[in-house]
């Protein structure tokens, strides 16, 4: 009888294998060593693919990318620039908080990485198509990707431990219930991104406003010209 043949080593092989490690156990446990440990396979093996371990967290990063929904970009899509951006930001903040030990990797910015330019390409397309000056549009995209990968780094309501004792009120006397945020901590947690989200596009939409009555009186002023 034939022996059951290896399935071949591949990219999304080794980025299944490394973005389950990374899940685990974070970035360090990732190595070419351990990797090719985990696929069954020599280690030199992996340079076929990727040509050092950098590559392939990159490409990790990258797997996680390509999980945000960028439906709300497109032309054909009816939602306004802001509507859009709340809906982005949520479905960000979900892929991240599925594989946050990613995260730091995420925050480097784009790179080389596909998904991620394509991720950086859709919000500033659609915030210029909206009427936001390229430079602004720029700024939102920096923004959101600080105020996402920031809510993603670690929980604030787990920052707090469950020992009372800790939070002497002689020393802190406006923590006495702090021992009880890490049991609230999906709600502490999302719902500070929700305030948080809501606020930074309340701010947004009033910039908004004196981008729309410039673009109109230029507009007026080129019309009315010699």
């Amino acid at each position: 009888m034939a022996r059951p043949r290896k399935p071949l080593l591949s990219r999304e092989r080794i980025v299944g294998a490394a973005s389950a490690l990374v899940d685990a156990e974070g970035l360090d446990a990732v190595s070419t060593r351990r990797l090719a440990g985990e696929l069954g396979v020599s280690g030199p093996s992996l340079y076929n693919h990727f040509r050092n371990k950098e590559e392939i967290l990159d490409a990790v990063a990258d797997a996680v990318s390509a999980k945000v929904d960028l439906s709300m970009f497109e032309e054909s899509d009816s939602r306004d620039w802001r509507t859009a951006l709340h809906d982005w930001a949520v479905s960000y903040r979900a892929a991240l908080t599925e594989h946050p030990h990613v995260v730091p990797v995420l925050a480097r910015g784009p790179g080389r990485r596909p998904a991620a330019l394509r991720v950086a390409d859709a919000v500033f397309g659609a915030m210029v198509r909206a009427g936001w000056p390229p430079a602004q549009a720029t700024r939102i995209g920096a923004l959101m990707r600080y105020f996402v990968t920031g809510s993603a780094l670690g929980s604030f309501a787990r920052g707090f431990v469950d020992d009372e004792r800790a939070y002497d009120p002689c020393r802190y006397p406006h923590l006495g219930q702090a021992h009880l945020l890490a049991e609230r901590q999906e709600e502490i947690d999302e719902g500070a991104f929700d305030t948080g989200l809501r606020a930074l596009l309340d701010g947004l939409a009033a910039q908004y406003e004196k981008v729309a009555v410039q673009a109109s009186r230029t507009g007026a002023a080129r019309r009315d010209g010699p």
